[in-house]
């Protein structure tokens, strides 16, 4: 979706410099940090709705990332786009919750289509958190107060 924020991760600063530009010129709004670390301090302090994340990055390689960024219980759908790739390495982090896994190079195309099917899946997962909550305020009118327990808590 247009207008969609994007958190693009990989430690090619050419990489994601050229396709920041790319995906900017097509209407999404993108963040881009060089390392894992940098990956979790902004979806720390910020919201986005697709990390695009590389696997293979000295410090915190992607697959750590990725545990990290679980482990914050976020909306957020992470995409691995990696050249890099191996068959094991895709199983791992599609287990560990990745929505999908690319390897470059690919066609800005192509990562356009995965990146929209990844914000749909992450839009639709909202709904659904939606419908329970109100489901639940209808049944018991004072769990609103359960909702919000804290502002730390982005989910």
């Amino acid at each position: 979706m247009k207008g969609s924020k994007i958190l693009l991760v990989d430690d090619e600063i050419v990489f994601t410099t050229n396709m920041s530009r790319l995906l900017v010129n097509r209407g999404y709004q993108v963040t881009a940090v060089n390392s894992g670390d940098a990956a979790v301090q902004e979806l720390e302090k910020d919201d986005f709705d697709v990390v695009v994340l590389d696997l293979k990055m000295p410090g915190m390689d992607g697959i750590a990332t990725l545990k990290e960024i679980k482990k914050l219980d976020l909306f957020t759908q992470t995409l691995i786009l990696t050249g890099h790739g191996s068959i094991d390495t895709a199983l791992e982090a599609v287990r560990l919750g990745a929505y999908d896994y690319l390897t470059k190079p690919c066609e800005i195309d192509d990562l356009v289509s995965k990146i929209e099917c990844a914000w749909q899946k992450k839009d639709e997962h909202v709904k659904e958190e939606m419908q329970e909550n109100v489901q639940k305020i209808i049944e018991s009118p004072h769990s609103v107060f359960d909702l919000y327990p804290s502002k730390d808590k982005k989910k």
